[in-house]
This record gives C-alpha cells, sequence and structure tokens, in this order.
C-alpha cells in the first residue's frame, strides 16, 4: 500500500517558505521551531531533495524547494479552506434535517410547529419521516427521532422534551353497559383495548402511594396506533389507555372518561434521541431546542387546562 502524502509537513514547508523563516513560521503556526525544522526535514528526507538553503541569515530555496512550494502552498490553502466551511457550517444552521417522529404524535403535534421554525430558519430544511416502527436512527441515517416512552433505550444520546401523561379511559356507551371499574384488578374482567409498537405482550401497570397494580390486558383489538384506537374508544369497543395529547378533545367534550383517576398511569415522556457520539450539527441543534421551549409549554398549559 502507498504511503499517504505528508500533509502536516508539505503544510509547515509552505508557511515556511511564506515567511522565509523558521522562526516567523512557528510562531503563526503556534509550534516550536524545531517542530517546524523536523517537519522540513522529514519532507526533504522523504522526497531525497533538499530544499531550503539556511546558512547564517541566507534563506533560499532550492530548484526542487521552488518546484514543490506552489502546490504545498495550494494544499495548505485547500486544507484551510475546508476547514473554514465546515466551522462556517457548524456556526450557522443550514443543510437538511432527517427527523423521524411517531406517526399520530408527528402529525398533531410536530408538523404545525415546522412552518415557525423554517422561516425562522431559512437555510434549513427538514425531512420528517413519520411511523409507529421504532426508526432504527443510525442504520437508516438520521439525524434525530422523537420517541415517546416511559423509558427510552440507552444505546442512543436521549434528551427529554416534555413529559406526555398517560390515561386509562372509557366512553360511556361500555361503561354504562358494564360498569365502572373501581380498582386495576378489576380490568380483567373487562374488554381491553391493546396499544403498543411491539409484538410482546402487554401490561398495565398502576400505583397509588406504595401500592402497586398490574394486569395483562385482553379483548377483541389491537392497535399499534392511537388514532386507530380513538374510533374503537369512543365507540364502547373497551377500555384503554392513551397518551394525553391523543385523548384531549375526548375528554372535553365527554366523549370518553378518565377512569381510575386516583391511580397513576407510569407517566411517559416525548424524548429527542440521536446518535451517541459526537457534537449535534448546528441545524439539528436549533431545531431540537425549538421543539423543546414549544412542546414544554405546550404540555403546561394543556395540563392547566385538563386539571
Amino acid at each position: 500500500m502507498a504511503r499517504l502524502p505528508d500533509l502536516e509537513g508539505l503544510a509547515i514547508f509552505a508557511k515556511v517558505a511564506e515567511w522565509r523563516s523558521f522562526a516567523g513560521a512557528a510562531a503563526e503556526l503556534r509550534l516550536s521551531k524545531a517542530t517546524v525544522s523536523k517537519a522540513v526535514g522529514r519532507i526533504e528526507s522523504r522526497l531525497g531533495a533538499r530544499l531550503i538553503i539556511r546558512t547564517g541569515r541566507r534563506f533560499e530555496l532550492t530548484d526542487a524547494g521552488r518546484q514543490l512550494v506552489g502546490r504545498a502552498a495550494h494544499i495548505l490553502a485547500e486544507a484551510e479552506a475546508a476547514e473554514n466551511v465546515t466551522q462556517a457550517q457548524a456556526r450557522t444552521p443550514r443543510g437538511l434535517v432527517r427527523l423521524a417522529a411517531p406517526m399520530s404524535f408527528g402529525t398533531l403535534q410536530v408538523a404545525p410547529l415546522l412552518p415557525d421554525f423554517l422561516a425562522a430558519f431559512p437555510e434549513i430544511s427538514i425531512d420528517l419521516h413519520l411511523s409507529d416502527a421504532t426508526t432504527d436512527v443510525i442504520g437508516e441515517s438520521f439525524d434525530a427521532a422523537i420517541r415517546i416512552a416511559v423509558q427510552p433505550g440507552a444505546s442512543l444520546a436521549v434528551q427529554r422534551l416534555c413529559e406526555m401523561p398517560r390515561y386509562l379511559v372509557g366512553s360511556p356507551v361500555y361503561l354504562d353497559k358494564h360498569g365502572r371499574p373501581k380498582h386495576p384488578l378489576h380490568l380483567a374482567e373487562h374488554r381491553c383495548i391493546g396499544y403498543s409498537y411491539t409484538l410482546n405482550n402487554e401490561v398495565w401497570r398502576f400505583r397509588k402511594g406504595s401500592k402497586s397494580a398490574s394486569v395483562r390486558p385482553s379483548g377483541p383489538i389491537r392497535v399499534n396506533n392511537g388514532d386507530a384506537m380513538m374510533p374503537a374508544l369512543i365507540a364502547g369497543t373497551g377500555l384503554g389507555i392513551l397518551p394525553e395529547f391523543f385523548l384531549r378533545d375526548a375528554l372535553e367534550s365527554k366523549q370518553l372518561e378518565r377512569l381510575l383517576p386516583d391511580w397513576s398511569v407510569p407517566l411517559g415522556a416525548v424524548y429527542w434521541v440521536t446518535p451517541p457520539e459526537g457534537p449535534l450539527p448546528k441545524r439539528v441543534e436549533v431545531l431540537r431546542d425549538y421543539l423543546i421551549g414549544k412542546l414544554a409549554r405546550a404540555a403546561v398549559a394543556e395540563s392547566q387546562v385538563l386539571i
């Protein structure tokens, strides 16, 4: 395998030639004079040719040095330009953000926020991918994903966007016919609508002070999308647990009723997940901060309405 060019040595040689001084180049590069001298010596040894004549105050490029200096200066200029562009992009929010989000939450909560964000950051564009499947952020090359969970996995960098309460609910149609459960364990006698992103059997967990209870729901239907569950809940097909943002309008209109309010369902949250290593690009960082601000304020306002 061919050796890679000594780009650092060539860049240092270009600076020495520009300053016509080892000391001047060392000062600009913030290196020791010995380091600069060794770098030039390394290039001379590698090429098998002397590049600079140094005697007393005399500084002169050899023929080989004059032939090399233009190309070395070009390498240095290209490297500096590449760093400047990258640093500018890191400081200025621009470019494409590939964002994954759950279907309903993305449609109802995220998408309405994006027009104002894009107006504020006109050099950013967003590819919003909506799916209720758990997205492979790294494998599918997403910059970030939004997930609703009680506790997300630990393989990604995770930041909470806002809390997401979850409620057990049923419709008056169902409750008038089958009665209202007084304890979580009574749910074993009720028709329940399952809701899960996974194929694993679902368990509903409840807590009241130091007491806890768990029940495995069973019923005529199981879905992995909250919008698909809502018609069945309102029609009286069974009881179900959903995040608050699905239920808000139906609770206010009395189409659904919150059940076992003294028992809490594990609090879910909306999480921002990104690949685990490296700093976030500025475009991703500003979108995250924008969503944190908007969603957190909306969650507080909505909780005050429902209290």
